[in-house]
């Protein structure tokens, strides 16, 4: 990340909030615990970069710093660690240019020419203040690459022909419409969607589902109560292993007539 360093210059020696920013400035404080308001740092910081024509100056960063009890410093290391926050004036259409992988290989190498034609270096505010630019990491717009974001707004599917005009429309004062600036809805193919055109799938027919898919045949009904115990075949654990010296011998549990209760067979009489 390139060094940041506040403009102390052009920043002045004060700052305030607008009024009509005081509401605001209350909802998101009352988001947190009187021993927390500290975490409201990053909304006001952005609150106070809108007051402030779109950049943060020192003064700033202390107003901000003295509304949550802050030491300045603990301020200062949040405003230059995101480069959503900007620490020198900018004009009043900021263009930030995205010129990571996506936005590069579709054409982001054009787009920045023509803003250094148009505008100058980066960072640069022209005479009649209304634009600079600089370039900035990835925007979240990949699939309408290459892109640019001017102040709160998205310009997709850039050409350099077409981002020249829109440099020239904001010169002249002229509105522009933000979005895809080719034939395209949002993401959506161009020429329009190509799969999932059915309208059933969204005027809700489709959702009027009666039974679940995939489940089995459900069974016939029962013609008559069960009564009594099913009949029980014959045992087919008749025959099991009896050890005898060491050795297991297989025998028939079923055919000895002098067996024991526990399977042994009886001892023959012994002779006088």
């Amino acid at each position: 990340m390139a060094l940041r360093r506040f403009d102390l210059e052009a920043g002045g020696d004060s700052f305030s909030f607008k009024p009509e920013t005081e509401d605001k400035i209350a909802f998101w404080r009352g988001k947190y615990p009187a021993d927390k308001q500290r975490s409201a740092v990053i909304p006001l910081l952005w609150l106070a970069q809108k007051d402030n024509n779109g950049w943060l100056s020192e003064p700033a960063m202390r107003e901000v710093a003295d509304r949550l009890e802050m030491p300045y410093i603990r301020v200062y290391e949040v405003a230059t660690f995101y480069t959503m926050f900007r620490l020198q004036p900018v004009g009043k259409f900021h263009i930030q240019l995205c010129g990571t992988t996506p936005c590069q290989l579709r054409g982001a190498e054009g787009l920045k020419e023509v803003c250094t034609r148009e505008i100058g270096k980066q960072m640069y505010v022209t005479d009649d203040k209304r634009l600079s630019w600089e370039e900035v990491e990835c925007l979240g717009a990949c699939v309408n690459a290459p892109m640019v974001q001017i102040n709160d707004d998205y310009y997709e599917d850039l050409t350099p022909e077409s981002l020249a005009q829109i440099i020239g429309r904001l010169k002249n004062g002229v509105d522009i419409t933000p979005g895809p600036q080719i034939d395209r809805v949002n993401s959506a193919p161009e020429g329009g969607a190509k799969t999932l055109t059915d309208a059933a799938l969204f005027d809700g027919s489709r959702n009027a589902i009666k039974t679940l898919p995939n489940l089995p045949e459900p069974a016939g009904e029962a013609t008559a109560e069960a009564t009594g115990r099913p009949d029980a075949g014959a045992p087919t654990n008749v025959k099991r292993e009896e050890p005898t010296a060491g050795k297991a011998t297989l025998i028939d549990t079923t055919s000895k007539p002098d067996a024991t209760k526990d399977g042994m067979s009886a001892p023959k009489d012994k002779k006088d």
